[in-house]
């Protein structure tokens, strides 16, 4: 199966604890904003539970792991 993770650029503030979490998978732009936002980016199956972690971390809820169908 496939995964992606979602990033809603509308939400996001710039916390910055999703890329602390899953370094190497997202990034921070100039702003402290993930770098990836308003993007949906296809997860390696062996980064599956750092994308989980990062959506988790996420106060606003503006990051979320989702299958194929509905990303």
């Amino acid at each position: 199966m496939t995964v992606f993770l979602k990033i809603d650029a509308d939400r996001c503030m710039g916390h910055g604890r999703c890329y602390s979490v899953a370094e190497g998978l997202l990034t921070d732009d100039e702003e402290g904003f993930v770098a990836q936002r308003g993007q949906v980016l296809e997860i390696p199956a062996d980064r599956l539970a750092d994308a989980e972690a990062a959506a988790d971390a996420c106060p606003e809820g503006a990051i979320r792991v989702v299958a194929a169908a509905d990303a």
